[in-house]
């Protein structure tokens, strides 16, 4: 035969883990690091922007929101856009945005300037999310997809936990502007980025880049016969998901898809409001502010080992149930920090809050992804992502609001921690019959991994 055609699904699924991957894994993984960076050094400045502006709580919880409302235009947007213009531009375009005006930051000289300009990089923080982990799963090999796209975004958490380190470190000598100014550092390395990470490898199949696709697939699976002659084809084209937005509605994905918006929504809340908070709350309960970004380390390490820790055991099982046990747990976890505990158990619940928190969010993002097919992928993660960012605009103004009230300590974590409970059930509710393994499964007459419905073959 002259002709070979080789289905680039199935190369993926089936690959060994090669240095190519390697590659994929470090740039994603730097990319999410400053992410998170950019996003938790409010937190680590709100209290010395609170002193030097005189804002009151309420003020405070609005200046940390529009960054989230950024962040929930850019999800929704980016990730549509990366559907139709590419995984790699669309990422190019993200990390310019949120660096490069997060690093403008450091200009603003009063509370309106600062609200602008977290606005605008919230557009690239929100967008780039759904697009790293849709680059990542779409190169992951199958029997390790959700430990390497956890174990990926937990540079979230990474990016997090130095920004609370250096915050302890440089914030009290040389004032909170540091943080900003440190923030420019991926604007200064996107040529680097751009010669290095990949195009998805769907995208390029989609738009006849034979020759690029080629190349990558040699690359993945040296073992393959690849000619001049051979052609590549996709698996997951689907009647009714060329209109990407549209397709979350169909092929029985609408309940879902609500359900998914909803986990996201009450995850991140609990994400944004222990971000930006947790350092003022502990500064309430009489901890030092040194202690105080300690233990918004402590939350990130905890959202690393969470986000890692339930990608191992998705692989295992299923994300579904990894997922509303460590809800369920972060819910008791924030309940029980309300509470006079030792030390040792108090870094130990905020690092359980952490991966329920970060670690689930990081996870969700995995689940959407291996839910819709890759033709809507990041138009499903970035509505999701960007639904969940209303979410993350309500958790710090809740937060501060309820800091006005002067409540009990411990009512101000059991408020935040009701959304882990409805998250926990909306995850339970996910249909995985209708996930793309799921229709697979379903037409083959296999059951399901991870729900006690087995399709029947008719």
């Amino acid at each position: 035969m002259n002709t070979q055609s080789i289905n680039i699904n199935h190369v993926i699924d089936e690959a060994k883990f090669k240095p190519f991957h390697w590659g994929v894994l470090i740039w994603c993984l730097l990319i999410i690091i400053f992410d998170g960076y950019d996003l938790v050094i409010y937190g680590v400045a709100l209290p010395l922007l609170m002193q030097e502006w005189s804002l009151s709580a309420v003020q405070a919880g609005m200046l940390a929101s529009t960054a989230l409302f950024g962040m929930m235009f850019g999800a929704m947007s980016f990730g549509t856009l990366s559907d139709k213009l590419g995984r790699k531009k669309t990422i190019m375009i993200c990390v310019a945005i949120f660096s490069g005006f997060t690093f403008l930051g450091a200009f603003a000289t009063n509370p309106v300037e600062f609200g602008i300009l977290r606005f605008l990089a919230g557009l690239g923080i929100g967008g780039v999310m759904p697009n790293v982990v849709a680059l990542m799963t779409e190169y992951a090999p199958k029997r390790i997809r959700s430990t390497l796209v956890a174990l990926m975004f937990s540079g979230y958490a990474i990016g997090g936990m130095t920004s609370a380190l250096l915050g302890a470190w440089l914030v009290t000598d040389y004032g909170w502007k540091i943080m900003f100014y440190i923030a420019g550092i991926p604007f200064l390395a996107l040529p680097i980025i751009w010669k290095f990470l990949p195009e998805s490898l769907m995208f390029l199949t989609n738009k006849g880049e034979t020759e690029k696709v080629r190349a990558i697939v040699q690359k993945i699976a040296p073992e393959q016969n690849v000619t001049a002659q051979t052609t590549f084809t996709q698996n997951e084209a689907t009647a009714g998901d060329e209109a990407p937005l549209k397709a979350l509605f169909q092929q029985g994905r609408t309940f879902s898809t609500v359900m998914f918006w909803i986990a996201f929504f009450m995850c991140l809340l609990m994400v944004y409001a222990l971000g930006s908070w947790l350092p003022k709350l502990m500064i309430q309960a009489g901890y030092s502010l040194g202690a105080s970004m300690l233990f918004l380390f402590a939350l990130n390490i905890g959202g690393m080992i969470g986000a890692i820790g339930g990608g191992v055991l998705a692989d295992k099982f299923h994300l579904k149930p990894v997922l509303s046990i460590m809800f369920t747990v972060g819910a008791i976890a924030l309940v029980l920090l309300g509470f006079n505990s030792p030390q040792a158990v108090l870094y130990t619940l905020i690092a359980l809050a952490g991966a329920a928190t970060i670690g689930s969010q990081i996870l969700l993002y995995t689940f959407v992804a291996q839910f819709y097919p890759a033709a809507v992928r990041s138009t499903g993660m970035g509505w999701a992502s960007g639904i969940g960012r209303i979410g993350a605009i309500v958790g710090p103004v809740l937060t501060g609001a309820l800091l006005t009230l002067e409540l009990p300590h411990q009512m101000n974590f059991l408020a935040i921690a009701i959304p882990g409970a409805i998250a926990a059930i909306a995850v339970f509710l996910v249909n995985l019959k209708a996930s793309v393994e799921g229709v697979k499964k379903e037409e083959q007459g296999l059951p399901i991994k991870g729900t006690a419905i087995k399709s029947a073959t008719n």
